[in-house]
């Protein structure tokens, strides 16, 4: 089995075990999820398989594919689990998610439409910042510092390097990693 192969079955089975963790504290009630920034990353990761599919990334889309899959069922649990406060900049943020599958699919524009759908997803993690900030044991931190190791296997699965395919993987290992700080450091002020 080819070695892009093998980091792809990996990252994603590293997916699942960051992901189980988070949903089954969604539905004990310890983690709550944002609803808006899932439903963002729902969309954003989708569009960003669909860009690392047409930028020729081959089996290392497989993980992007699954992280779309899972990001829309935590916003389905967050109906009932998760905070619903939703601003008028959140509303923004998924109106650019729209705008950046137009950009992708109607005017195809890949590069421009990878940087925008980055951009968004990296933004959607505002409300989680700002519910987070407040309430740092609502998140789960295992996924958050596992999916920061995760998007580099995600990376070496690549079978194509273009800022099409490595962008939103490269984002989110500096984005998981610095969210992942914020909680700890949070949890350490709040518990004293």
């Amino acid at each position: 089995m080819e070695i892009k192969a093998v980091l792809s079955i990996i990252a994603i089975i590293l997916t699942f075990i960051a992901y189980i963790p988070y949903l089954r504290d969604i539905v004990k009630k310890k983690t709550h999820p944002h609803i808006y920034s899932w439903l963002i990353w729902g969309l954003v990761a989708s569009i960003a398989f669909g860009l690392q599919v047409s930028g020729g990334a081959g089996v290392g889309a497989w993980v992007m594919l699954v992280v779309a899959m899972l990001n829309i069922a935590i916003f389905i649990f967050g109906f009932k689990y998760g905070t619903k406060d939703i601003t008028k900049t959140d509303t923004v943020f998924l109106l650019l998610a729209l705008f950046a599958l137009f950009l992708w699919l109607i005017v195809k524009q890949p590069v421009l439409s990878v940087i925008l759908d980055t951009s968004i997803s990296i933004i959607g993690l505002g409300p989680t910042v700002r519910k987070s900030w407040n309430r740092p044991h609502s998140e789960t931190l295992f996924l958050w510092e596992l999916n920061s190791f995760r998007h580099v296997l995600t990376i070496f699965a690549l079978q194509n390097y273009s800022i099409v395919t490595w962008l939103y993987p490269g984002a989110w290992i500096v984005a998981n990693a610095l969210f992942s700080i914020m909680l700890i450091i949070r949890r350490r002020q709040v518990e004293k």
